[in-house]
């Protein structure tokens, strides 16, 4: 994305120049599936594409928004005295649940501005398109009001914004990556606690293909919910014997002891994702410490085959990608990322190998299902920031 090019959008939709340009981006989970909500560490990273801003600060308190992706829209504008949720405001009932978030917490935002946004991630595709949107309508608030939030506060007035428009349980990962993403790093994250560790990953000769299986996740939201549902049951009976805060308490080891306590063959299947889900996170640090790329690539697949025989969440789009993925010469590994059923896969294919990667994985996707993959090449990049054009 030019900035140059939205500053000059910008100009042409407001009639002024824009003041401050922001990105933020979306986020890709390496490892760690489904655990985030069941207490155990995930690796996700921010990736160099995501949502653009140009914004300039008004002396009212009208905010007018233009979106390039829903240009058939039209600007839309509201007050910051009037927050409330539009079905025809589309997708900015997002920047307004925030900004209303934000107020409720006592943050005094008592200018508007005009924005334009321009995105350049695939939407409800399981990359945290939504997510992007919030951090970014968040910061460019807390920057131009100068409210000096802390990042966690921000991060989790995103997520309440999310669970309320969405419906879903969501946890914390989406808008925690978004804000606090690092150049070739991933983060080391325990859902627990919160605690977190950078692990510097430098894929210098690969390149992360993020594939958009082009069905959108419209059960995400149910099959997220039920997944929690049945792995909160499963809990339950686990600790009517043993001392477990949550399934990731639990190692590789301990599951084998304890599973005839749970009830049903399905809930063992869901609590043996979970577990070895959380047992390989912890492992790739270990080999990407090593700088063993190779066998991290070999735990993105055992993560791919266990939500698919294990989880249950993959269908036959995401696994029809994936397994093409595996076929191909320079793929260290792939494997589904997000809530599944449909939504994306990624896939680390070494950059010499890239173009005949997309065009025999969209063969293979196309003869199966009878339309195309939409491919993106991206890398690890940084968190929400406000961007300087002058450097």
């Amino acid at each position: 994305m030019n900035f140059r090019a939205l500053a000059s959008d910008f100009q042409t939709s407001f009639s002024q120049e824009a003041d401050h340009y922001f990105f933020s981006p979306g986020r890709i989970n390496l490892l760690g599936e489904h655990t985030e909500y069941n207490g155990g560490h995930i690796l996700p990273c921010a990736i160099t594409l995501g949502t653009y801003g140009a914004v300039s600060k008004r002396t009212d308190r009208l905010v007018r928004l233009y979106s390039k992706n829903f240009s058939e829209q039209g600007m839309i504008q509201f007050t910051l005295d009037d927050l409330d949720f539009l079905p025809s405001h589309g997708w900015v009932n997002y920047p307004k649940r925030i900004l209303s978030i934000l107020q409720q917490e006592g943050h005094k935002i008592n200018e508007g501005f005009d924005l334009l946004v321009s995105g350049n991630i695939p939407q409800r595709a399981g990359v945290s398109s939504s997510a992007s949107l919030l951090m970014l309508v968040g910061e460019i608030a807390n920057k131009l009001s100068q409210l000096h939030i802390p990042r966690l506060e921000l991060i989790n007035a995103g997520r309440a914004a999310e669970q309320e428009i969405n419906g879903a349980i969501n946890g914390i990962m989406d808008p925690f990556i978004v804000a606090k993403g690092k150049m070739n790093h991933a983060i080391l994250l325990d859902c627990h606690t919160l605690a977190f560790d950078y692990i510097p990953l430098k894929l210098e000769h690969y390149k992360i293909i993020l594939m958009n299986t082009n069905k959108p996740s419209e059960q995400a939201a149910s099959i997220y919910n039920q997944r929690r549902d049945e792995c909160e049951h499963a809990l339950r009976h686990l600790q009517g014997a043993i001392n477990i805060l949550s399934l990731s308490d639990l190692n590789l080891e301990q599951f084998e002891n304890s599973k005839h306590l749970i009830p049903t063959d399905i809930l063992k299947k869901r609590v043996q994702h979970v577990v070895s889900e959380n047992a390989r996170t912890l492992l790739a640090i270990k080999e990407i410490k090593r700088g063993n790329l190779p066998a991290f690539g070999s735990l993105l697949n055992q993560s791919h085959i266990s939500l698919r025989n294990h989880y249950e969440v993959t269908g036959v789009e995401l696994d029809t990608l994936v397994e093409a993925s595996w076929r191909q010469p320079g793929v260290l590994g792939a494997k589904m990322t997000g809530i599944g059923m449909g939504g994306s896969a990624i896939a680390l294919v070494e950059t010499s190998e890239v173009d005949q990667f997309m065009e025999h994985v969209n063969d293979a996707y196309r003869m199966r299902l009878g339309y195309d993959v939409d491919f993106y090449v991206t890398s690890i990049g940084d968190g929400v920031r406000e961007v300087n054009l002058e450097t």
